[in-house]
């Protein structure tokens, strides 16, 4: 479609021409609970100058149909000005005005406007996302974050429904079936942040106060919203005391009131990500609702998106980067903000550092190390770059890097910096100069060297230990060897470890330095015994591969379960970031096929069951699996498979009844079963035949444990049909799907296949759960027969799918257990012979080559 793609170059020639004064918006979705209307009429009106009278531009639009537009008073032809995604505005005055009126259509891919319909009540739920680009699919715009402007909606929608916007409601009328919505003004926001949720959601409501430095009382109205058949299981409470401590933090380390009034959260079903920073209207993904028991680590996930999301509301909606150049001017800040405030704010989440070790920084090592890697400041062309840069390099990578940066320049430094940030550009755009500006005025060292080594080059550095001793065993030089380029400044600490007279590996000595070149000395430690551990970056402060001398990993192999940080007052084994840091570094070996997976599966086999974090235990857990999955040598598969069931076995037999720790390994042995007794105990558990003490077979574990039986040959169709009645939920059925694709057998993987890649009809969640279902590791010679029609359809799926449902299905699809050279070569030879095709679609596929490149050398290693 022409113009569909908005590129830098556009938006800038754009920006320079345009200057948005405001926009009203009207949005009928009256007849929207009607599933034979695919369209709501939008009705858009922009009042903007132009710097160049006579000028010519464009707005954006993507809809079905354009009843009329009219600029200026004059009336164009619709067929003559809208090509399917741009609006021609010729000959521009100095101040103009823009009318549009259009047809729009209701979503199913989660972009635009969302259209739901809940199975249990047959009620229908909407909501927007527009990030980066989609606020064009519901209202003609100027769709580039350096245009912000006041947006003014009004709402006609049914009388029995609530509307939520980005600011509080000023009037509400009722005509007949409907009522309509009239919103305040905005403050100046960019077209992507603006938001529209509209249906019979169920609200909790409650209120923040706050004073402020000049006696003022700041007044923040809360809600928490969800879906009425949701609503018996929203711990709104737990949601709003996490809000609460986030605004108190926030307001004191930023300084700046919190400036868009009302603060609704808004978790709704079937959407792409985890949540969007809508200022006034946050909307998160409704699995954060939890139907069934989850551990601890799924409510300390959920406080940290919450606090990720509050902290956007001053990284991203207060001041916006001018281009998506700079995304990580948000999203880094917010990923680090969401860890650093579930700590700082006093929340009951006291792992946040633990799990961004072991879990984020795990994203951010992956993605880094492709050959698609940019830097955190990145070269985003356009819109479809921008979408494939929402990555971990652009949010866990810039976290990391902002964690180096406070450790560099120091916390207070850092906290008065970005107070002058936001007053100096507050409802502005900015760049990567305006925040290095603000930081090195108050933490008075130039970042400019610091800036180039870490946010404007690309990749991951290696640290290694270089220990030698005397005859006695005491250390005569200890080094740390930097590797990979650029070489960067790091601010690291070393931990040297000894056991204790309880045999625990605690830390006895403590260096903090700057690392800098290929090899800098940690002159301290001269004359110091030989420790029985050395670790590098311990506490977490920069960004890096960690890499042990031999001495060191050989005390791992023997007690990685003994690390520990410092005696618990209970005596227990207390989450340990040491211990998280060693399963980071031994994973990475395994990745980079310097340790056998057999041997990283040993470590998990001895030591899983005594991590006290389950965090970190999921962590493990997912890991191992894809260890067992891609990484071992095929001839020693089964045997890897078997002992892993046998020890979730026996780890969920000695778990505390009803602990985080019996359904995490609960959830793994049904990753892990392939032996008979194995899936017969699944079956138990399900017909109630067996029982684990204070194991809760739940809904949403039952269906874990369908899906394993289904995987393996051991339900039918019948039996699934059966527990979808049981369990007629939006959730019920995104599961049944994923089970009845999970079959064994020609028929299902030709029905999966062919419901998401001959058909746009499915929903975006039903293609994910179709997907998933498909893609079982122990299925290979069920779906190798897919390898060749999915290289032929990469083109004619990005052409023709939205960029969202195109993303999953060239990820999705791709044959990544089919891990043979033959697969890497028929990955090569497409690439080779499609040097054109769209840039973003070859970064996707260069991806998935470079995981199937990785997986043939780790199995090559534990081969050997």
């Amino acid at each position: 479609m022409p113009g569909k793609n908005l590129s830098r170059e556009e938006a800038r020639d754009r920006a320079a021409t345009i200057r948005v004064e405001s926009y009203r918006v009207h949005l009928d979705v009256s007849a929207a609970a009607d599933p034979g209307r695919p369209t709501f009429r939008s009705t858009t009106r922009i009042s903007f100058d132009c710097a160049e009278p006579g000028a010519t531009s464009f707005a954006d639009l993507l809809a079905p149909e354009v009843v009329s537009v009219e600029l200026n008073g004059l009336a164009l032809d619709p067929a003559e000005v809208f090509d399917g995604a741009r609006v021609t505005l010729p000959v521009l005055a100095a101040h103009n005005e823009l009318a549009v009126v259009a047809e729009c259509a209701y979503s199913r891919t989660g972009e635009g406007l969302h259209r739901f319909v809940d199975p249990v009540d047959g009620e229908t739920y909407l909501y927007t996302h527009y990030e980066p680009a989609d606020a064009r699919r519901v209202f003609a715009n100027f769709e580039q974050p350096d245009l912000k402007a006041p947006f003014t909606f009004t709402v006609t929608a049914p009388a029995a429904w609530d509307v939520y916007a980005n600011a509080v409601a000023e009037r509400i009328t009722e005509e007949g079936a409907a009522r309509t919505w009239e919103f305040a003004p905005t403050r100046p926001i960019s077209t992507y942040l603006t938001a529209v949720v509209a249906g019979p959601y169920h609200v909790v409501r409650d209120h923040y106060a706050r004073e402020l430095p000049d006696g003022t009382v700041l007044e923040i109205p809360l809600a928490a919203t969800c879906r009425r058949s949701l609503a018996p299981h929203f711990d709104a409470d737990e949601i709003l005391t996490v809000t609460k401590q986030g605004l108190d933090y926030f307001h004191q380390e930023f300084d700046y009131p919190y400036p868009f009034g009302k603060y609704d959260q808004c978790f709704v079903p079937e959407y792409n990500i985890g949540a969007m920073e809508n200022p006034g209207c946050v909307t998160f993904r409704e699995e954060f609702v939890f139907r069934s028991k989850v551990t601890e680590a799924a409510y300390e996930s959920r406080a940290n998106v919450i606090l990720h999301e509050m902290a956007h509301m001053w990284f991203g909606d207060l001041v916006t980067m001018k281009w998506w150049d700079d995304l990580w001017l948000k999203e880094s800040f917010a990923d680090f903000m969401g860890s650093y405030a579930q700590i700082g704010a006093g929340t009951r989440y006291r792992s946040a550092w633990i799990t961004f070790a072991n879990r984020r920084k795990a994203w951010a090592y992956r993605q880094d190390q492709f050959p698609t890697t940019h830097p955190i400041t990145a070269d985003i062309r356009d819109l479809e770059d921008a979408k494939l840069n929402f990555d971990g390099i652009t949010y866990a990578k810039g976290a990391s890097v902002l964690k180096q940066l406070v450790a560099y320049v120091g916390p207070e430094a850092f906290f008065e910096g970005a107070r002058a940030y936001f007053k100096k550009h507050a409802f502005g755009n900015t760049v990567l100069d305006d925040l290095l500006d603000a930081l090195e005025e108050t933490g008075g060292r130039d970042l400019r060297a610091w800036s180039a080594a870490w946010l404007q080059t690309s990749g991951v550095n290696t640290l290694t230990p270089e220990v030698t001793c005397d005859a006695e065993g005491r250390i005569t030089e200890l080094a740390v060897r930097q590797d990979g380029a650029p070489l960067r400044p790091h601010r690291i600490a070393v931990g040297l470890y000894d056991r204790d007279a309880d045999g625990a590996l605690r830390r006895t000595d403590r260096y903090e330095l700057d690392v800098a070149g290929e090899r800098t000395a940690v002159a301290a430690a001269v004359g110091r015994p030989l420790p029985a551990l050395v670790l590098l970056n311990d506490d977490d402060l920069t960004y890096c591969k960690v890499r042990f001398d031999e001495h060191s990993l050989e005390t791992l192999r023997t007690g990685l379960g003994d690390l520990a940080d410092a005696p618990a007052a209970d005596g227990a084994d207390a989450p340990s970031l040491a211990r998280a840091l060693a399963w980071s570094a031994v994973w990475n070996l395994t990745r980079d096929g310097l340790m056998p997976t057999r041997d990283y599966l040993d470590l998990v086999l001895r030591f899983a069951g005594r991590e006290s974090d389950v965090g970190v235990l999921q962590s493990l857990h997912q890991q191992a699996a894809t260890a067992l999955a891609v990484y071992a040598d095929p001839a020693h598969r089964a045997g890897y498979a078997t002992a892993l069931a046998e020890c979730a076995l026996r780890e969920l037999s000695q778990a505390a009844p009803g602990s985080d720790h019996q359904l995490a390994w609960a959830r793994f042995l049904a990753d892990t079963a392939e032996r008979a007794d194995h899936l017969q105990l699944l079956r138990g558990l399900l017909d109630g035949t067996g029982r684990i003490d204070g194991l809760d077979v739940d809904q949403e574990l039952r269906w874990t444990f369908w899906l394993a039986l289904a995987a393996h040959g051991e339900a039918d169709t019948a039996e699934l049909a059966a527990e979808l009645a049981r369990d007629n939920t939006a959730s019920g059925r995104r599961q049944q799907t994923r089970c009845l694709a999970a079959l064994p057998t020609p028929g299902a993987k030709a029905a999966a296949w062919t419901s998401v890649v001959d058909s746009d009809e499915l929903p975006n969640a039903l293609v994910e759960a179709q997907i998933a279902g498909f893609n079982q590791a122990g299925q290979r010679e069920l779906t190798a027969a897919y390898a060749a029609p999915y290289f032929e359809l990469l083109e004619s799926v990005w052409a023709e799918r939205s960029i969202e449902i195109a993303m999953r299905i060239v990820g999705g699809f791709f044959p990544r257990y089919q891990t043979t050279p033959e697969t890497l070569a028929a990955t090569d030879a497409w690439l080779a012979a499609h040097p054109g095709a769209a840039p973003a679609l070859r970064r996707l596929v260069l991806e998935c080559r470079d995981d199937l490149a990785r997986a043939l050398r780790a199995q090559e290693c534990d081969a050997r």
